[in-house]
């Protein structure tokens, strides 16, 4: 069965997200087709999976959480993976696919994914997802080079533009073809995406537990072709304003919190759930997304989406089946402080904000 979708990776995070999404939009027509997972690494744990993922019966997704006031404890069946292969053990199949079938590539390869060496431009199969991208991508261009959009998930800002800067550097290192260049830049469109939702624990052999939040926003552009219509897919005009209701809402809650439970020198393996039930803590970070955050969304237009934002960030910070420990999200705390809080008041010039001021004087 041709798959006009290849992802690379297969991480639960894509698990609970695009291919769930891909398959419950396939029940209503309203997906581009079925998927090829490619496993881009050498990870005999992650090898394991690839069986799993393309069985006909699917694999499950547990979503529990509370949305909308509600406890949310469901089990979803994904049987949006037709394949599942390895650049390793795989490649000429999986250079086949991308040059012949394929119409949108998603990929989400870790922190660190988007890292290159020396051996990208040596190599037969780089070592590097960027060097194998290329490798791939020069297959399309050689079989006709039918247009195509890529969809990057990873953790980065502006992927698309980033991920598209390294494949062109590679490119003008080791393929020297002028056409291809022009090809790169004009036929494939390099899509910027957001993604939010937590995904906190893998099943085996396939399949994630998931909070009931989720969002893929992606930045329209002419040509960009999205792999399904769900609710949980928003085609944006700017991912800025998504972009900065993560960092400043749900990623700021989780430092200020983490300054409250540094400062109080509190249970070691407290939770983000278990802080908040300190009335204390729950008022203080009530007040500083009442008075301080919301305001200055409010002063950039986007007071109604800051409020609906930070009334689900409270609903994911209590979920009840989540255990994200406050000393995980401490780790390089100053680092996210300038991040997340001072980067936030150089963007909110004249907005009061005395109490995220102090955790930052510090």
């Amino acid at each position: 069965m041709p798959t006009p979708i290849v992802q690379f990776g297969t991480s639960r995070f894509l698990q609970a997200h695009a291919d769930l999404f891909v398959s419950e939009a396939l029940k209503s027509g309203k997906a581009a087709g079925p998927i090829t997972i490619v496993q881009t690494t050498g990870s005999r744990e992650r090898s394991g999976r690839l069986a799993a993922l393309a069985r006909p019966e699917g694999f499950p997704v547990i979503v529990r959480g509370i949305q909308g006031g509600e406890c949310i404890d469901t089990i979803q069946q994904v049987t949006s993976v037709a394949r599942a292969l390895s650049t390793a053990g795989n490649w000429n199949e999986v250079r086949a696919i991308v040059a012949e079938e394929v119409e949108i590539l998603i990929s989400n390869t870790g922190d660190t994914g988007y890292q290159v060496g020396d051996d990208d431009l040596v190599s037969n199969i780089p070592l590097s997802f960027p060097g194998k991208l290329l490798l791939l991508l020069k297959a399309r261009f050689d079989a006709g080079g039918r247009p195509l959009t890529i969809l990057p998930c990873e953790l980065v800002s502006r992927n698309g533009d980033v991920l598209k800067a390294l494949v062109l550097r590679l490119a003008a290192e080791r393929v020297e073809d002028g056409a291809f260049t022009d090809w790169l830049n004009t036929c494939v469109i390099w899509g910027n995406t957001l993604v939010d939702r937590i995904v906190s624990e893998p099943l085996e052999p396939a399949g994630a537990i998931a909070e009931p939040y989720a969002l893929w926003a992606i930045e329209n552009r002419s040509g960009l072709r999205l792999p399904c219509i769900h609710p949980c897919v928003k085609l944006v005009d700017d991912l800025t304003p998504y972009e900065k209701l993560k960092l400043h809402i749900l990623n700021l809650g989780h430092t200020v919190l983490a300054e409250l439970w540094l400062k109080g020198g509190r249970d070691r393996n407290e939770t983000v759930r278990e802080i908040l039930a300190d009335t204390d803590v729950a008022a203080h970070l009530d007040r500083i997304y009442g008075a301080e955050v919301i305001p200055a969304f409010a002063a950039r237009g986007l007071e109604r989406e800051a409020a609906d934002y930070v009334a689900a960030t409270l609903e994911r910070f209590r979920n009840p089946f989540l255990n994200h420990r406050l000393g995980d999200i401490a780790n390089h705390h100053r680092e996210k402080i300038e991040r997340r809080i001072a980067d936030f008041q150089r963007w909110s010039p004249g907005v009061s904000m005395p109490e995220l001021a102090a955790i930052c004087d510090q």
